[in-house]
């Protein structure tokens, strides 16, 4: 008898370890919106925006696109290729660009149906132009940024005539009372901490351990959550409860 329990807890142990890695990918879906602005110093061109997971690398759907498409479209080569002929299901179109101007795009993190927030993780923005004369020597600029419960602003580098570029991701407010209520409801302990953190308060749903640039790391249905496997350094600890969402700062040693 003693050896089946003792099977037993070693079983047990080993799933809730188990439930406890890292994750390579997250299986949450935040919503928000993400905003892309740049400038394109120009006459006459055609461009697109659109958006990939990075693992796997698959296109998700495209956001903006100006340009005729019976005329040149076909010469946006990256946006056709990624795509898949060019599409432009739940996208914002307009005609071609005619001078210089300061671009916007915007996603609210729903799939190509407009209709589901896709998972949270790492995704692509890609922003091509290409000139009538140009044609398929077009021009990209490509940003990576975390789709996450923690905000996070890039600025790629500029490919001219592409600048002043800026991806702002903005996860949605879910809390229900004050922020500082919120706060004040919810712990984390030990903070700094060697192996295991405990977070305490009311009707936690779950708790992610991410990265500062808003990476996910470590999911957990547990209050109880092991950093063991963490290397030293601050991360953040996103408590996720039935009155809303808050976000700790904690540090592994």
């Amino acid at each position: 008898m003693k050896k089946i329990l003792f099977t037993l807890l070693i079983v047990f142990l080993a799933n809730y370890l188990q439930a406890q890695t890292s994750a390579p990918e997250a299986t949450t879906a935040t919503a928000g919106t993400l905003t892309v602005t740049y400038t394109i110093v120009s006459s006459t061109y055609i461009n697109a925006v659109w958006i990939k997971s990075v693992t796997p690398a698959s296109f998700v759907r495209t956001l903006t696109v100006f340009g005729q498409e019976n005329k040149y479209n076909n010469e946006l080569v990256k946006w056709t290729a990624d795509s898949g002929t060019r599409n432009y299901t739940n996208a914002v179109t307009g005609a071609t660009k005619a001078s210089t101007a300061v671009m916007t795009s915007t996603w609210n993190g729903k799939d190509i149906s407009n209709t589901t927030i896709v998972p949270d993780g790492d995704y692509t923005i890609k922003i091509e132009m290409t000139t009538e004369t140009s044609g398929t020597n077009s021009k990209l600029v490509t940003g990576n940024f975390t789709k996450g419960p923690v905000a996070q602003t890039i600025t790629p580098a500029n490919v001219s005539p592409i600048s002043n570029i800026k991806i702002a991701w903005a996860p949605a407010s879910t809390t229900s009372i004050n922020n500082l209520e919120m706060d004040k409801l919810y712990s984390v302990y030990p903070n700094p901490a060697v192996s295991s953190i405990y977070v305490s308060g009311l009707n936690i749903e779950g708790v992610d351990i991410c990265s500062l640039s808003g990476k996910i790391l470590i999911m957990s249905k547990e209050s109880n959550v092991n950093i063991s496997k963490l290397p030293k350094g601050v991360y953040l600890a996103v408590i996720y409860a039935k009155t809303g969402t808050v976000v700790k700062k904690i540090e592994k040693l």
